[in-house]
Parts: structure tokens; C-alpha cells; sequence
């Protein structure tokens, strides 16, 4: 899923594309992305787009004049897992496998596209600044805020760091990917629970985590230059940890371990993140019982 600095990168290459410039039409292609009747879709069609804005992790398209007004109509993007945008040609064929819909502009085709046969993405179009409260999930921009504000939130519930940290509600932007990169930095357990930690490691977490997404909000930037983001994933080959599963850690070149569960896994290095102890994965741990690997000292005798 397309996280804080992902969604940033597009919400600043789509400012660029669309402001100040009127929609020429809309199709929607799959019954399922749209998740509102009124206002229809087509009411934004002639109108320009005001401004372009992030919601957490959806994008807000706006049309109205420059100062914002009760009759502001908005397209909220919500990409979820598979969602992505392109920018073709005008005139080019719209593929219709994995198109949900597709915006005609004046010097271009943007599509919104899905590739996963579960549609999960979606598109709301509503009405007026105080419609947008309902995309609100309340997470705490990190980017924005103080440690003391980063502390009181962190501790406001108990849970694992990996759970806490991509709580949309505790945790604004953040997700699976970059949750285990910011603690690999951070040199914390995906599982340590909050309530666990110390002074310094809570201190160390927020520097870990801003410094971490802002390196990679400029390493984006940097690798998009002035081209549309065609390519965003969740797979990054500078990534340290998340999808290296049994590829050496960059610190210490250790293997990197992971967890799965449900569509997710947690990425990390036992040797900088969990003092050599492997984290049980459920599935497998439950299977194998005695015969888990406890240590990395273990696992490299089981493979012996």
C-alpha cells in the first residue's frame, strides 16, 4: 500500500498536472470503485481543479476557486494495497483490465488503475470542506509534531511497536513498509510492547522515524525528477529490511528474518533489532513447536 512519502510524491506531481486546469471528461470503468451517488462523478467534469491535498493515506482532489467554499465539490482517492495512477498520451486505448477509471485532461489521459483482482480501492465524491471529516482517521502527523506529542500518542495505547506504528488512527501515513524500516533504524523489536519502552528508546523511535520518512520523501523526489511516478511499490532495492527477507542486513549483514501474517509480513534483522532472538511466526512456530529456532545461533545449526 502506497504510504506517507509515496502518496506525498503523488500528491505533488498531481498538483502540478491537474491545477488550474479543467477536467474534459470522465469514464469510470469499474462499478465498484465508486462509492457515492451524489454528487455524481460527472459534476466535476469542466470544472478545475483548485488544489490537490493528502488525507493520510487517500488524495483529495478539489474543485472550486482558489478560496475554499461550501460548494466545493472534492474526488477522495483512497489506493489501498494495488492502486496506482498513470499519465498516457491523449488518445491512447484505455486498458480495461485494471482500469477503474480514467480522467481526459487537455494534454493527457490519467488513469486509475488496480492491479489486483480483489477491488478494494476506491473513489468518493462529496461536497463541501466539513465532508472530508469522514476520511479522518485522527493519526498524528509526525512530520508536524514535537516528541512530546510522539511520546503521549505512542503510549496512549499498548500495543506491539509494529501494530502501533501503522495505526492510521495512532499514526498518520505510515504503514507496513516503512514501519519496519523506521524500526530497524531505531534498533527496536517489531514486537516490543509500548508500555516496555524506556525514555531513550521512545526518543529514538521519533528521530528514527522522522529521519526515515523524510530520507525517503527526498529519495523519491530525487528519483522521479520531473516524470510522473509510474513505478510506486512497496519494494524499494534501498530499502533495508522490508521484503529483504534472507538477504543480508546492511548494518551488520546478517539475514533478515521476517513474520508473516494475514497479507502482511514484518521484516527485520535479529542481531540489531531483537539481541539475536527470532520472533515466532505463527504459522510456522505453531507447526514446528520444539523444533522453532530460537536464536540466529539456531537457526545456522538447523542449517548445518
Amino acid at each position: 500500500m502506497p504510504e506517507l512519502p509515496d502518496v506525498l510524491l503523488y500528491r505533488e506531481h498531481l498538483e502540478r498536472l491537474l491545477a488550474d486546469r479543467p477536467l474534459k471528461k470522465i469514464r469510470v470503468l469499474s462499478p465498484l470503485v465508486l462509492q457515492t451517488v451524489r454528487p455524481s462523478v460527472q459534476d466535476v467534469v469542466g470544472r478545475s481543479v483548485a488544489a490537490v491535498s493528502r488525507l493520510g493515506k487517500r488524495l483529495v482532489w478539489r474543485f472550486g476557486e482558489k478560496k475554499p467554499s461550501k460548494d466545493d465539490l472534492f474526488l477522495v482517492f483512497h489506493l489501498m494495497i494495488a492502486g496506482r495512477f498513470h499519465l498516457r498520451k491523449p488518445g491512447t486505448a484505455i486498458p480495461r483490465k485494471n482500469t477503474l477509471a480514467a480522467f481526459d485532461l487537455e494534454d493527457g489521459l490519467l488513469l486509475f488503475t488496480e492491479a489486483s483482482t480483489r477491488k478494494r480501492a476506491t473513489l468518493h465524491v462529496v461536497q463541501g470542506p466539513e465532508s472530508l471529516r469522514q476520511f479522518e482517521r485522527g493519526g498524528l502527523d509526525v512530520l508536524a509534531a514535537d516528541i512530546g506529542e510522539f511520546r503521549d500518542r505512542l503510549t496512549s495505547e499498548n500495543h506491539t511497536l509494529k501494530r502501533s506504528l501503522s495505526d492510521p488512527t495512532l499514526f498518520d501515513g505510515i504503514g507496513n513498509a516503512y514501519s519496519d524500516e523506521i524500526l530497524h533504524r531505531a534498533q527496536l523489536s517489531p514486537l516490543k510492547l509500548t508500555s516496555r519502552l524506556t525514555s531513550e528508546e521512545i526518543d529514538r523511535l521519533f528521530f528514527a522515524t522522522r529521519e526515515t520518512l523524510l530520507e525517503w520523501i527526498d529519495l523519491l523526489r530525487k528519483q522521479a525528477k520531473d516524470r510522473f511516478p509510474e513505478k510506486v511499490t512497496a519494494f524499494h532495492s534501498e530499502m533495508a529490511v522490508h521484503g529483504k527477507f534472507g538477504k543480508p542486513c546492511p548494518v551488520c549483514g546478517t539475514p533478515v528474518q521476517r513474520i508473516v501474517y494475514a497479507e502482511n509480513e514484518c521484516n527485520y534483522c535479529a542481531r540489531c533489532q531483537t539481541g539475536g532472538k527470532l520472533l515466532a511466526d505463527r504459522a510456522l512456530s505453531r507447526l514446528l513447536r520444539k523444533d522453532w529456532p530460537k536464536t540466529l545461533e539456531d537457526l545456522e545449526e538447523r542449517k548445518g
